[in-house]
């Protein structure tokens, strides 16, 4: 739907064109979307909003500051521009909602600009703009590495689709490739879409005393555009020069572990949609077969799901792997070695239901070297055949580590290490027990 800029005449108030019951509605269904994002913030100030307009008050900049942000009453507008920067995100994140959620909506509800009120226009007035593309829900991310993933993306798609009319001249290998493994099959054989998620850093900018962009900082607390909104509003003196870029950045290793998992996913004829993992939100969960590539370390909002059942944990960092059961430590060293030094280094696969239809499968490694033996591994008959074999082999659920040896972050060798089949049910036991304490 085209994106509108009304003049003020065109504005109206909710409850003229809604009854109590359906703003109701609207507001637990724009809540419950995941449009607004991670933060409680967004949802707390569309709750205070809603009520003011239902009141029919019109709250001022330092009212939301101390009702809804929690500010004392200090608070001053000319030096802490928080509350701002929460109206001018919920509006994109509102408008974001309508466009993913109810494009043929009738009216909307939008915050007008230089206001701090919720108002409603009527999509059937004239007076549009050109379409904006913006929302999670498209096929991929805004930020640059998504761009750089999706054109990777499509030419692995017509490689995939060359590469699969030549093995259909010979008949062995058709067979041999073309039959998905059962662990494969468990996200290949179905209707639902399958979401590639692309484990990714987010970076930001800081400003230098000319406010331009002095440096890209990444850092590890700060994961995603809400986090450092978070950040700013819980520590504005240190994070004011602090500047969202909407850019994230991917390993190395992706790019050759896409090369091998996209033309296995694409054989299915489903449409495959991409996201950044820091975009990703819990409609995409709900909705998709889930395809992680990329770091352990960069699992995120998976990571708790992952691990929740696993005798595998994160140990004294992301580059170290602990067994509970046996004590064994799996450590890289693929992050230390000088050039032309060989090195160990560790890749990670597991599979699980996330749900009754949909299924979460993650290709990950600790470096470049783990992540790539894992993805070529995952796409080798060979190899997924020896996975089948295991004892603890269940399609539905399953999980592998493997030992890659390497140098200059390139793998040369590797070997299965370890195979389990968690029960997927502790899963959600084990992360709603911990979660209460």
């Amino acid at each position: 739907m085209a994106t509108r800029q009304p003049d003020k005449s065109a504005y109206l108030q909710p409850e003229q064109v809604f009854s109590p019951a359906e703003l109701d509605r609207l507001l637990q269904n724009i809540k419950s979307s995941g449009e607004l994002g991670r933060s409680r913030m967004y949802g707390a100030l569309l709750d205070y909003l809603f009520a003011c307009s239902r009141a029919g008050k019109t709250p001022r900049e330092v009212d939301i500051a101390v009702d809804v942000l929690g500010k004392g009453p200090e608070y001053d507008v000319s030096r802490d521009s928080s509350v701002r920067v929460y109206i001018h995100q919920l509006r994109k994140k509102l408008d974001r909602y309508y466009t993913t959620n109810e494009p043929e909506s009738d009216y909307r509800i939008v915050i007008p600009k230089g206001q701090y009120t919720i108002a409603a226009i009527d999509e059937s007035v004239d007076g549009t703009l050109p379409e904006q593309p913006s929302g999670p829900r498209q096929l991929i991310s805004r930020r640059p590495a998504a761009l750089i993933v999706l054109l990777l993306l499509a030419n692995l798609i017509v490689i995939s689709t060359i590469g699969g009319i030549s093995r259909n001249r010979s008949g062995s290998e058709v067979d041999r490739h073309n039959a998905p493994a059962a662990i494969w099959a468990t996200i290949l054989q179905d209707d639902l879409p399958i979401m590639l998620v692309m484990g990714d850093y987010y970076i930001f900018g800081e400003l230098n005393e000319q406010g331009n962009i002095g440096r890209m900082v990444r850092d590890f607390t700060i994961n995603s555009r809400d986090d450092l909104e978070d950040r700013h509003f819980n520590d504005w003196e240190t994070t004011h020069n602090y500047q969202d870029l909407d850019l994230s950045y991917i390993p190395e290793g992706s790019a050759y572990a896409l090369s091998r998992i996209v033309p296995l996913l694409s054989a299915s004829g489903k449409r495959l949609h991409v996201a950044m993992m820091s975009d990703l939100t819990t409609v995409d969960l709900r909705e998709n077969h889930i395809v992680y590539v990329g770091y352990i370390s960069a699992l995120d909002k998976l990571s708790d799901m992952v691990f929740a059942a696993s005798n595998l944990q994160v140990g004294r960092s992301y580059d170290e792997l602990l067994n509970d059961q046996s004590g064994r430590y799996y450590t890289s060293d693929a992050g230390l070695p000088e050039e032309g030094q060989q090195f160990r280094d560790y890749g990670f696969f597991s599979t699980f239901p996330a749900s009754s239809e949909n299924q979460i499968v993650v290709i990950a490694g600790m470096r470049d070297a783990g992540l790539m033996y894992t993805a070529q591994a995952l796409s080798d008959p060979d190899s997924l055949a020896e996975l089948e074999q295991q004892p603890e082999n269940n399609a539905n659920s399953l999980e592998a580590l493997y030992e890659v040896y390497g140098v200059d972050r390139m793998h040369f060798d590797g070997r299965l290490v370890y195979t389990d089949s968690p029960n997927p049910t502790l899963k959600w036991r084990r992360s709603l027990t911990d979660s209460n304490y």
